[in-house]
């Protein structure tokens, strides 16, 4: 297998080969060695490969450096995972261009029956941290994977708040596994291989993380995952490119709406008014479109927090939830004389106060 290897990671090395080109010849070859041991007229002759290619192959004599990269992984304990390997993340072979070799350090699995992406902004506003937050929360009782990105914003708070309720959380990196990108996340990467998730990349650990390798990282979130959410975002950006490159691998797309003049949300209101994504305010409404069932229930109803101090708008909503057993959104925006963003946001603090219940419907009613 370590003879395999070298040639597995080297096919990845070779110039003018990349993952297309790579399935192809895998396809044909069966393995990495006999890619490399094939005649160069077989070469020549394969559609999509041609006469560069194939002397790209022939020529190639780097496997020093492939040997390096297993050092690597050996000393840290990374698991390679090729791409005809079991254990590599199946639903990436739907697409058209998964990686060929991905470097994976963790527990998690990656071939889980529920996967989700959550990514959003760098440059959140508390509403976006508040969103976040909730949906990985009300994520916990559906048994997912969470991933994302491991940038700053709603990536880390997506990935914090999974620690943080026992749901297994990957990030995908845009560079090797030897560094951590942004630095600062350095912890919280830690943290999160130590809590039964991971960190998983198709980069090798001599690559740093340049400005092109973020869009190739971005094809693998929305590649491995069964529902890509953005939370927040501007008109372009990675969560954009994610949500785009989701979309061609006929993958669910969901976004949060925010207010037209919130900089942060244009991205999301423009995917969902160009259909390219469902609009969605929680886990209820993601699970019934993704036919999923509540697989973890909690034993115990959640508490209202003690001394919760509500303020002005908090307390209008609370006391036009009283003495009924269920409202609408659309009748407390109505009945209180809030705009419909401000009622959005004070319903979320509500609940992550445990003071109210959202229901299906975008009905609510106050916990007792």
């Amino acid at each position: 297998m370590c003879r395999e290897l070298i040639y597995r990671i080297a096919l990845t090395q070779i110039p003018h080969i990349g993952c297309v080109h790579a399935r192809l010849l895998l396809q044909q070859f069966h393995t990495a060695e006999a890619v490399f041991k094939a005649p160069l007229r077989h070469l020549e002759s394969m559609e999509g490969i041609g006469t560069v290619r194939a002397r790209s192959i022939k020529n190639f004599s780097q496997f020093q450096l492939a040997e390096k990269e297993i050092a690597f992984i050996e000393k840290y304990h990374i698991t390679p995972l090729f791409i005809t390997d079991a254990a590599y993340p199946q639903r990436l072979l739907h697409c058209y261009d998964p990686p060929t070799l991905l470097y994976y350090r963790g527990k998690a699995n990656l071939n889980a029956s529920r996967v989700v992406a959550i990514i959003g902004t760098r440059s959140n506003t508390p509403y976006g941290a508040q969103v976040t937050e909730k949906l990985v929360k009300e994520l916990a009782a559906y048994d997912v994977l969470v991933v994302s990105g491991l940038a700053f914003g709603i990536d880390a708070i997506a990935h914090k708040t999974a620690i943080n309720n026992n749901v297994p959380t990957v990030g995908v990196l845009a560079h090797g596994l030897n560094a951590m990108y942004p630095a600062q996340h350095s912890r919280l990467a830690r943290d999160m291989v130590n809590a039964g998730g991971g960190l998983l990349t198709e980069f090798d650990h001599t690559v740093q993380a340049d400005r092109h390798n973020f869009p190739t990282r971005n094809r693998v979130v929305a590649g491995i995952s069964d529902a890509v959410m953005v939370v927040e975002s501007g008109l372009a950006g990675g969560s954009i490119i994610t949500a785009e490159l989701a979309n061609g691998y006929n993958k669910d797309v969901f976004a949060f709406p925010g207010r037209v003049s919130d900089a942060q949300s244009a991205g999301c209101n423009d995917l969902i008014k160009n259909n390219k994504a469902v609009l969605i305010t929680g886990a209820e409404e993601l699970a019934a479109v993704m036919g999923w069932t509540c697989t973890a229930r909690p034993t115990i109803s959640p508490q209202k927090d003690l001394f919760v101090e509500l303020d002005e708008r908090q307390q209008v909503i609370v006391q036009l939830l009283r003495n009924r057993d269920m409202v609408h959104i659309d009748e407390l925006h109505q009945r209180s004389g809030l705009s419909q963003s401000v009622v959005a946001a004070t319903m979320v603090q509500l609940e992550l106060h445990n003071v109210v219940r959202s229901l299906p419907g975008r009905m609510y009613r106050l916990n007792n």
